[in-house]
């Protein structure tokens, strides 16, 4: 009776086995992740292609530039032809101190900006033969940007205008100085020499 049991035991066991063949998996074992198997993108870090966007979309919106409709006001203020020429006497004192001052060194600012918009408000009284405030402006702009170019010549014309020949000679051979082949250059000889020719002819014969 006993062998009969065993006999039994051994079939269904070796029946079972048969239906199911694969064996048991490791208990440390873990299945495949699909996803880690992919390898991983790389973030896009191109700009933004600007023949992608569309202007139209934009907007016309407050923030958006408005350069090209902008219009410059290049005139002086009202009262600047009777206030401003007292500053360029103030810049010449101050200059001079400087000067006359050994332990102070002397000191222009360099502003450039400055310097273009005084040219332009000179070129204002200039236009309507206002030359002394001209000149005061021209004067200004080479405190703020030694060696202009256009500031010195525009400023010995003025001093012409104002029958100050010596100071104006000079303001010209100070141009050439400066760009002796300038587009100004041929002008500023020729005021040169007849300037030099005015004052050789004012003096008495001896």
């Amino acid at each position: 009776m006993r062998s009969l049991l065993l006999i039994l035991f051994v079939a269904c066991s070796v029946s079972v086995w048969a239906q199911d063949p694969t064996p048991p998996a490791a208990p440390n074992s873990q299945a495949p992740d699909s996803a880690s198997s992919q390898p991983a993108r790389s973030p896009n870090l191109a700009p933004p292609r600007s023949d992608r966007v569309n202007a139209d979309a934009l907007g016309g919106e407050p923030g958006e530039s408005s350069s090209k409709e902008t219009k410059v006001d290049l005139s002086p203020p009202a009262d600047d032809d009777q206030a401003h020429p007292q500053s360029s006497d103030l810049l010449v004192d101050e200059s001079r101190g400087a000067a006359g001052n050994a332990d102070v060194s002397e000191f222009h600012p360099w502003n450039p900006h400055k310097a273009a918009k005084d040219v332009e408000v000179g070129d204002f009284y200039f236009k309507r033969k206002n030359y002394r405030a001209a000149g005061d402006r021209y004067r200004e702009a080479l405190y703020y940007k030694d060696n202009d170019a256009d500031a010195t010549f525009r400023l010995a014309v003025c001093l012409e205008k104002m029958d100050q020949p010596d100071e104006a000679r000079q303001e010209y051979e100070s141009y050439l100085k400066i760009l002796p082949h300038g587009p100004q250059s041929g002008d500023a000889q020729k005021a040169v020499d007849r300037l030099k020719a005015t004052a050789a002819s004012a003096k008495p014969a001896k």
